[in-house]
């Protein structure tokens, strides 16, 4: 008899694992999946880590997290600083000195800061949508280049159709500043996630390709608790109806060149072009393998925003009304199974970042663990 079933072996999955055994606790850890890491796996295609789930860069603030995640692998500097291609006018990214210079050819900051007021009068009365809140942020002419066909790409609905509330706020740096995150702390780990979360996995017994649901029975009596980090509808069984989310197609291709765009991540800003981003893999760690040699040839991923069906991969919950109330609902069901502890961003129904998945993680074991 274990002590705990852990389901899932992605991030949450991992640090829970982990934190149980370390409490002395027996645990088994279970995965449908033939692979461990969950959305954070990353495969070496050519000594290159290739994201397989989408780019995961790790950024955080929070001292705790990053001294927790470090034990488990050496994170390298690589900062995240993104292109925009709007029809082959390529834009610095977060919005900064340098996209307002390739703009407008606006030079310090004062003449940028008014660019902007100039273009916000537009929107006079309070936003009614998405298209009017960006305007109303950062003026037309960032928005028409460089949010409406991102957006409409990602959400598949015409900018005017979003809530405004989608875009609270859009970061705008009068600085000449293209660290996107601008968290104090942020990386990627050396060797690629999977390497990281087999570390935490260390010494706890996983068993991949082993689908819960087809053998729940039978796993739920092996442990006295049960950590579920799947979809929290599909646990009970879908009896309140389907929680939406929107999902991500890659389209992989190695190709036989050293390199292909010149950095990590190349966003395409017009609707007319069918992928939202390029992805090049081999950046995340400088083009070079473990011994510091370049790589010969690149991995690219790009990368098609979905609506998403039962049966898809599911990335970002749609945390909107009708969705938030149907969550509601399954979360009263959730607080009944005294056996179950439901975690992470499945789990959860909330869209988490890294780290706020392991300071999820680690507030959990505490309370449960001591």
């Amino acid at each position: 008899m274990y002590d705990y079933l852990v389901v899932g072996a992605g991030l949450y999955g991992a640090v829970f694992a982990h934190e149980a055994k370390k409490a002395g606790k027996s645990v088994l850890v279970i995965d449908k999946r033939p692979n461990i890491a969950g959305n954070v796996y990353t495969e070496d295609v050519e000594g290159i880590h290739v994201h397989k789930y989408g780019a995961h860069i790790f950024h955080t603030n929070n001292t705790k997290v990053w001294n927790y995640i470090t034990q488990f692998a050496v994170f390298n500097r690589f900062t995240n600083s993104p292109v925009a291609n709007y029809k082959g006018e390529l834009f610095s990214l977060p919005f900064n000195m340098y996209t307002f210079n390739k703009m407008w050819g606006v030079v310090t900051p004062e003449e940028a800061a008014a660019k902007i007021a100039e273009q916000r009068k537009e929107i006079t009365g309070e936003p009614q949508n998405l298209e009017e809140q960006a305007i109303s942020l950062v003026g037309r002419d960032i928005y028409e280049k460089l949010i409406k066909g991102y957006t409409e790409k990602q959400w598949g609905r015409d900018c005017k159709d979003l809530p405004a509330f989608i875009i609270k706020r859009l970061p705008v740096r009068l600085t000449f500043d293209n660290n996107y995150f601008n968290a104090l702390y942020q990386g990627i780990p050396v060797g690629g996630y999977t390497q990281m979360v087999a570390n935490m996995l260390n010494g706890i017994e996983v068993r991949l390709n082993t689908d819960y649901f087809e053998h729940k029975a039978e796993l739920d009596a092996l442990a006295e608790k049960v950590v579920y980090t799947g979809p929290i509808d599909a646990f009970f069984d879908f009896r309140l109806g389907t929680l939406e989310y929107r999902s991500v197609r890659f389209e992989n291709e190695l190709l036989d060149i050293p390199n292909y765009q010149g950095n990590a991540a190349v966003n395409y800003t017009d609707r007319e072009t069918p992928w939202t981003r390029i992805i090049e893999h081999k950046w995340f760690e400088f083009g070079k393998d473990a011994d510091g040699n370049d790589l010969p040839k690149t991995v690219i991923s790009r990368e098609y925003s979905s609506e998403w069906k039962p049966g898809d991969e599911p990335y970002y919950p749609v945390n909107d009304e009708k969705n938030s109330a149907l969550y509601a609902k399954y979360k009263t069901l959730a607080e009944q199974e005294s056996k179950v502890i439901f975690g992470g961003r499945l789990g959860e129904y909330k869209y988490y970042d890294m780290d706020a998945v392991i300071a999820s993680a680690l507030e959990m074991s505490e309370k449960l663990l001591g």
